[in-house]
């Protein structure tokens, strides 16, 4: 959790808000390629891509 503590304080810091969808939408597809690696729907979402 101090991690992104830090990365909201240098955010706020910095005025670099524009930074914070890129990181969640990292975060996002992220996750969704580790959840749809093993599983049934992974030919549905590699399609996106």
């Amino acid at each position: 959790m101090s991690f992104l503590r830090e990365l909201w304080m240098f955010l706020k810091e910095r005025k670099k808000f524009w930074l914070l969808p890129i990181i969640l939408m990292m975060l996002l597809l992220g996750g969704i390629l580790i959840l749809a690696q093993g599983s049934v729907v992974a030919p549905f979402i590699y399609t996106l891509f």
